[in-house]
C-alpha cells in the first residue's frame, strides 16, 4: 500500500469510517462505485480497486457496445486510483464515506476513456500556458414521488414559486434536509432554493479550480440522489423529465487565474483579451460542444427559442437569451457563464471540453465576434445550434480541432454510446422528432442522471 492511502487509512478509522465507496464518473455520467472495507486497505496495491473497461461501455439498460475496441479486446481491466483527499463521510450513512478516483490503464498509464483523467490534461494545457481555470456551476434538478402506476409525479405542484424557500415549496422539509446532509459533506454548498417549476430546485456550491470543483459537482449531484432515495422519492438531473414544465440546466461559470490567484479575465472594467480569445472559441466550438453539453436525446427538448435555454452559438453581456453570458461583475468576480448545458451533463467531460474549446481559442488568438444584443434568439449573425442529438454528434465528429484535445478513444466510445441511444430511442417511440417527453426517456435517464 502506498504512504497516501496509509494515511487516508489512519484518518478514517479515526473519524470512524469503516466503509469507503469508491466513486467515480464513467462517460455518459452515471456513479460507479465499489464499497471497501476500511481495515482491508492496506491490501490495496497500484492505487485502488479494479474494474472491467466494460464500464466505459454500457448503457444504462445494460447494453455492452464496442467502443475503442474495448469489448472486442476482451474487456479488460482498469485500476481505479483513489485521490487519498479526495474523501468526504456521508452523514445520512453513518460509518461510510464517498472517495473520489481517477482510472488507469494495467501499464499504469492514465486511462484515455476516463472523463476525469481528460479533464486532467486539459487543465495541465492551461498550466503549461501560466493559467488555472477556476469554474463554479448552477445545477438544476427536479424531486419526484412515485405514481400509482410505478412512474413518477412531481412532489409539489404549486406554480410561481420561483426564488422561494420554506414550507410552501418544502411541506415536508425534504429540501431543508437535504441542504443540510450536503452541508456536512465539507463540499462548498453554501445556498439553495425552489426553481421556476414546481418540485424543481437549484443547490449552489461555491467555485473553485476546475478539477476539484468538479469532484465536488460529482458528490452534490451523487449525494442529492442517495439522500431523496433513502427518502423513499427520486430526484433526477435529467434535462427535460416533463413535457408541460421547464428543463433543468447545467450553468458553468468559468475563468482563468494566475498562480497567485489573480484573476486574467479583464482589464479593470473591460474584458481582456485573453477572456475574448476564450470567448471566440467557445463560440467556434459551439456546434461540437452541444453534443456534449447535451448528451441526450431528452435534452434536446430543453433547447431551443423562447426557452430561456441557447438557440444560436452566440455570446452577450449580462444577456440570458445568449449561449454564453458575461455576468456584471468585473475585478476578480469576472467570468464567462456557458448556459448550454443539460442537467444531465457529465461535468468533467462538459468542463473539458468547454476549456478545450477556449483553450484553443487563446492558442490561435481567434478574433472575438460583436455580441448579441437585445433577444438573441433573433440574432442571424450567429448560427442555430444543432437540435437533434444525432446532428451534435455529427459536428462533434467533424471537428477535428476539438476532438484532437479531447482524445479520439473517448469521443468515439461517447459517439457510439450515443448513437446507440439514438437507435433504441427511434425503435421505442411511435413519433421520434416530437417535443413531448416520452415513456421511454423516463425509463432510460430519470434514475440513472
Amino acid at each position: 500500500m502506498s504512504h497516501s492511502l496509509a494515511n487516508l487509512q489512519s484518518e478514517l478509522l479515526a473519524a470512524d469510517i469503516d466503509v469507503l465507496r469508491v466513486i467515480y464518473a464513467d462517460i455518459i455520467g452515471t456513479v460507479r462505485s465499489k464499497d471497501m472495507l476500511v481495515r482491508e486497505l492496506d491490501k490495496v496495491s497500484h492505487g485502488g480497486p479494479t474494474f472491467c473497461q466494460g464500464v466505459w461501455v454500457t448503457t444504462t439498460q445494460g447494453g455492452v457496445l464496442d467502443g475503442a475496441d474495448v469489448l472486442s479486446n476482451g474487456l479488460e481491466d482498469f485500476i481505479s486510483q483513489i485521490v487519498p483527499d479526495g474523501w468526504r463521510a456521508l452523514p445520512w450513512e453513518p460509518g461510510v464515506a464517498y472517495v473520489i478516483a481517477g482510472a488507469n490503464n494495467p501499464d499504469g498509464q492514465p486511462s484515455p476513456l476516463s472523463p476525469r483523467e481528460l479533464l486532467g490534461r486539459v487543465v495541465g494545457k492551461f498550466a503549461d500556458l501560466g493559467y488555472v481555470p477556476v469554474v463554479g456551476p448552477e445545477l438544476e434538478f427536479y424531486i419526484a414521488d412515485r405514481d400509482e402506476n410505478g412512474g413518477f409525479k412531481r412532489a409539489l405542484e404549486a406554480t410561481g414559486r420561483v426564488y422561494t424557500s420554506g414550507a410552501t415549496v418544502d411541506p415536508k422539509g425534504t429540501f431543508l434536509h437535504l441542504l443540510r446532509m450536503l452541508d456536512q459533506m465539507r463540499i462548498g454548498v453554501f445556498a439553495g432554493n425552489h426553481e421556476f417549476s414546481p418540485s424543481q430546485y437549484e443547490i449552489n456550491i461555491w467555485h473553485g479550480e476546475a478539477l476539484d470543483a468538479c469532484d465536488r459537482i460529482f458528490m452534490l449531484k451523487s449525494g442529492v440522489k442517495d439522500v431523496i432515495a433513502r427518502l423513499g422519492q427520486a430526484a433526477t438531473f435529467a434535462g427535460k423529465p416533463w413535457s408541460d414544465e421547464g428543463g433543468s440546466g447545467f450553468h458553468l461559470h468559468m475563468s482563468l487565474i494566475d498562480p497567485q490567484g489573480e484573476n486574467l479575465m479583464h482589464t479593470g472594467g473591460e474584458l481582456s483579451d485573453l477572456a475574448k480569445h476564450m470567448i471566440a472559441g467557445i463560440v467556434e466550438h459551439a456546434p461540437a460542444l452541444t453534443a456534449i453539453c447535451n448528451p441526450t436525446v431528452n435534452a434536446f427538448k430543453r433547447l431551443g427559442p423562447d426557452t430561456l435555454a441557447p438557440y444560436r452559438g452566440n455570446w452577450g453581456y449580462d444577456n440570458r437569451s445568449a449561449m454564453l453570458r458575461i455576468p456584471p461583475e468585473r475585478g476578480q468576480g469576472t467570468r464567462l457563464e456557458m448556459r448550454l448545458g443539460d442537467g444531465a451533463a457529465n461535468a468533467y467531460l462538459m468542463t473539458a471540453a468547454l476549456l478545450a474549446a477556449g483553450l484553443d481559442g487563446i492558442q490561435r488568438k481567434l478574433e472575438c465576434p460583436d455580441p448579441s444584443v437585445g433577444y438573441a434568439y433573433e440574432d442571424d449573425r450567429f448560427g442555430i445550434l444543432p437540435m437533434t442529438l444525432g446532428d451534435a454528434l455529427d459536428a462533434l465528429e467533424t471537428d477535428t480541432v476539438l476532438t484532437d484535445i479531447i482524445g479520439g478513444d473517448l469521443v468515439k466510445v461517447f459517439a457510439v454510446m450515443k448513437r446507440d441511444e439514438i437507435e433504441r430511442y427511434t425503435e421505442a417511440v411511435d413519433d421520434p422528432t416530437t417535443r413531448d417527453v416520452t415513456d421511454w426517456e423516463v425509463k432510460e435517464y430519470f434514475l440513472d442522471l
